[in-house]
């Protein structure tokens, strides 16, 4: 598998979501959140983050709201249990070093499986986190893909539009 999906970064955005990994059809289309099942894009509308739902192939237009998208790990697979913790471990320093770059005021990560690799931590709570990761305040989501069927949509919804008026709060100026 060759292909390798193109982050969706600037500097000094509200929120940088972070996947665990980019999925197979994502990475083939390269277009972030591509899966059929896919909630990404439905609850980012839902929560308030977007005034209408982005299509995957307008990914980019997510910088108009302030939001960046990226993965810890970039190997895309079919599943993220496919990941090894080698993985993670190698991706730590160069992507903690991006979240550092680019400044976001939080980086939100997409299920427990990578922040709790990057921290070392398994009793990791939903929500804000009581450590940053490079300098960004951070937030624990439940993950949208359509493999997660432990969360409904109203429940994802909640959740993100927990982060969302946080963000709201902490908006500069």
């Amino acid at each position: 598998m060759g292909e390798r999906l193109e982050d969706i970064l600037a500097e000094d955005l509200a929120v940088i979501f972070c996947g665990i990994n980019p999925g197979v059809m994502a990475a083939a289309q390269g277009h972030h959140f591509a899966g059929r099942g896919n909630r990404f894009w439905r609850t980012l509308h839902l929560a308030g983050f977007t005034p209408k739902e982005v299509c995957p192939e307008n990914d980019r237009t997510i910088l108009h709201y302030h939001c960046g998208l990226t993965a810890v790990v970039e190997r895309p697979t079919a599943r993220a249990d496919q990941l090894s913790a080698a993985e993670f471990t190698a991706a730590a320093a160069d992507f903690e070093q991006k979240i550092i770059r680019y400044a976001p005021r939080f980086v939100a990560f997409l299920g427990k499986a990578a922040y709790g690799a990057l921290s070392g931590r398994r009793d990791l709570a939903w929500g804000l986190q009581a450590r940053t990761f490079g300098n960004a305040q951070v937030w624990v989501l439940p993950n949208p893909s359509g493999r997660n069927r432990g969360f409904t949509l109203d429940q994802l919804v909640g959740a993100y539009r927990q982060l969302r008026f946080a963000v709201d709060e902490r908006r500069p100026g």
